[in-house]
């Protein structure tokens, strides 16, 4: 019996020590720049297509099932945040230096608003408009070609002039930032 035991106890062990931690279904990632000299930070979980192309931004969609649809937490898990050391014009909103939550209003999908947030460090489905500091237009695109993973790029394109964008399926959207 007491072989029997020790024997289930190594099969265990061994088990454990060769199991493979599984991947989050959207992993966490981080975009930043340098943006006229201060940095720009943007903190998010990435969701991927998985062969629901067509189905992600459409009024019956993956997006319109949560609660506050058609305000989407533009990324996955916990709110996708932007932090700034600097004051920054994002479009024509005023974003003092700090930290914000980022939205983004998908009503019509060919036409998003970057909805900036006061309130930070909840869940991403926690959307209180309350709580906005404004919103932006942002300017769409198709990409190249489909984006599988969402994702977010800033770009420095000299002086204090930037760009940020996101990407996720069929669709690119982008915004003008610019550092003070």
């Amino acid at each position: 019996m007491k072989v029997l035991l020790a024997c289930a106890g190594l099969l265990v062990t061994a088990t454990s020590m060769f199991a493979q931690p599984k991947a989050p279904a959207s992993p966490p990632a981080k975009e930043s720049a340098m943006i006229g000299g201060h940095a720009v930070t943007i903190t998010y979980s990435a969701p991927a297509v998985k062969g629901r192309t067509g189905h992600i931004f459409t009024k019956d969609g993956l997006i319109s099932h949560n609660p506050h649809y058609p305000v989407w937490r533009a990324g996955a898990n916990s709110a996708t945040t932007l932090h700034t050391d600097a004051d920054l014009m994002i479009g024509d909103l005023m974003v003092p230096k700090g930290d914000y939550t980022l939205f983004v209003d998908i009503s019509d999908p060919d036409n998003w608003v970057m909805i900036v947030n006061k309130q930070t460090a909840q869940w991403g489905l926690a959307y209180d408009s309350s709580k906005d500091l404004g919103k932006v237009k942002m300017t769409m695109a198709a990409p190249p070609s489909l984006v599988e993973n969402l994702k977010y790029t800033l770009t420095d394109s000299g002086g204090s002039n930037g760009t940020l964008t996101l990407a996720w399926e069929n669709h690119s959207a982008s915004v003008p930032i610019m550092a003070h």
